[in-house]
């Protein structure tokens, strides 16, 4: 019981994007950029020099490196390496014991690894907020947007976007900055958020953001 091994897929382009409902005009002053659960015990299950997750460390970097001329603070979420049954709870019934089993892929992704001006949160929840000072965090900071990447898409990436949105954050999924178990499942989570909890964008979106008025999707 645990993470099945992963096939690779082609990640899904703005013309693969669902239309979002809202419009909310992204504005880095008021941003925060959210790197999710990009610890290598998670991406090893794409297998060894995964063409999808060279292609999203490269989209996330483009990201980080965006928001680190722009002032815009990034946070990243890591589970623990080792987590008591308690902890765990009901995820033990769906996942195993997940990270207790290989403590040493704990860490962040190398081509990611946060700065010391970055925030690491601890993450025990599909959702980001769930038992963290994520939101804490946000407001502290004045910011009230969430740009998302980083794994799973239809997990955790998807959970926190609704939790944001259950919060009064707005979240920006960035759809080709995710990866997923299955192309399907990357597809059903943007789906899920442009139409019920945010707007789904494009890296290059993000990033050419400040050059235009309002993001045209």
């Amino acid at each position: 019981m645990t993470i099945p091994s992963l096939k690779n897929y082609i990640l899904p382009q703005p013309k693969d994007f669902p239309s979002n409902k809202a419009s909310w005009l992204f504005e880095p002053h008021r941003a925060i950029l959210l790197i999710h659960d990009m610890q290598d015990y998670f991406l090893q299950f794409f297998g060894d020099n995964s063409p999808l997750i060279n292609k999203l460390i490269e989209n996330i970097h483009l990201l980080r490196v965006f928001c680190k001329e722009k002032e815009i603070p990034i946070i990243y979420t890591a589970q623990p390496k080792m987590q008591s049954d308690e902890e765990r709870a009901l995820l033990n019934d769906i996942w195993g014991a997940g990270l207790n089993r290989s403590p040493h892929l704990q860490n962040i992704n190398p081509a990611l690894a946060p700065n010391n001006d970055d925030i690491v949160i601890v993450k025990w929840r599909y959702s980001a907020f769930q038992r963290s000072s994520l939101e804490k965090n946000i407001k502290d900071l004045g910011r009230d947007q969430l740009i998302i990447c980083g794994v799973y898409g239809h997990i955790g990436c998807m959970i926190t976007a609704v939790d944001a949105f259950m919060r009064d954050i707005k979240p920006f999924l960035v759809g080709d900055a995710i990866a997923d178990f299955t192309l399907e499942d990357h597809l059903m989570a943007l789906k899920y958020v442009a139409e019920k909890s945010g707007m789904v964008v494009s890296t290059k979106e993000i990033i050419s953001s400040v050059n235009f008025d309002k993001l045209n999707l």
